[in-house]
């Protein structure tokens, strides 16, 4: 293994470690309940963040994005990301206290992505991140230069301002970020109804994200079976919050124990099925 992703995969485990001991503080210092919900909901975000890598990772392959130049756009993105999930987090927690209701919506937004999922991973082609409509319309705003100007977001030809395809990069991985949100910030909600508890794991999901996406784009071609790990995870999430409708709760060390076993599952399985290939 190469010596930057055994770097990687030592800040992954860094961030984890991390993160446990802010739920052993709110343990022992705050509420046992609340540091189930944050272990909940870590997991389930850093889940979702693998998926998210995958997005990242093609849209770089998409773009041509030389390595040097995915650093800077990657980091914009986290910060993005850190931003989003701030505002839908914030926005998802002032309704679901006006609009107990509004969960159920999200448990069936959840089983939607997640059979979504299942239905096309490998079966059709993957959109072109050329099609983002936010792209499209900044694009007759500000034309994009044909090549990258190091690693610049805008440059100057015979005088015009111009984005470069770097800032186009940014654009379609920050639009994917609201993306993401959408997803996730339902999911969150699943596991705890406290804004900061879920924001905690969020961030520390988010934290380890760099050094994840190092680690899965030298190790991508081995976790085959990874989305469909994420898709049950999100279907399950969304069966959870669905079932409020019948006052059946399913309680979080159940929420945990699946979210692990399906990681185990998917990351397992997909090791041992390429390295047969």
């Amino acid at each position: 293994m190469d010596k930057s992703v055994r770097h990687s995969f030592k800040w992954v485990f860094i961030w984890m470690f991390c993160a446990m001991l802010v739920a052993v503080g709110i343990y022992l210092f705050v509420d046992p309940t609340y540091a189930l919900e944050f272990v909940g909901c870590y997991l389930l975000e850093f889940s979702l963040s693998m998926d998210n890598v995958f997005v990242f990772l093609s849209i770089f392959a998409s773009f041509g994005v030389p390595e040097p130049y995915q650093h800077r756009c990657l980091a914009y993105g986290i910060i993005g990301a850190v931003v989003m999930r701030f505002l839908f987090i914030l926005l998802g927690a002032t309704i679901v206290h006006s609009f107990s209701w509004v969960l159920y919506i999200f448990g069936f937004i959840l089983i939607y992505s997640g059979v979504k999922m299942f239905r096309e991973h490998g079966s059709e082609e993957p959109k072109s991140p050329h099609d983002n409509p936010v792209l499209k319309v900044l694009n007759r705003i500000l034309p994009v230069t044909r090549d990258f100007s190091g690693n610049h977001f805008f440059t100057r030809e015979h005088g015009r301002l111009m984005m470069t395809p770097l800032f186009a990069v940014l654009i379609v991985i920050e639009s994917s970020d609201i993306m993401f949100a959408i997803d996730s910030v339902p999911a969150a909600f699943s596991v705890s109804s406290n804004m900061y508890v879920i924001y905690a794991a969020n961030i520390f999901a988010i934290l380890g994200l760099r050094q994840l996406f190092f680690v899965i784009e030298h190790m991508q071609n081995r976790f085959c079976f990874m989305k469909y790990g994420v898709a049950a995870i999100l279907t399950f999430t969304g069966i959870k919050l669905a079932l409020l409708i019948f006052n059946v709760h399913i309680s979080i060390p159940v929420s945990i124990g699946f979210i692990l076993a399906m990681l185990f599952i998917s990351i397992v399985s997909s090791l041992i099925y390429t390295r047969k290939r």
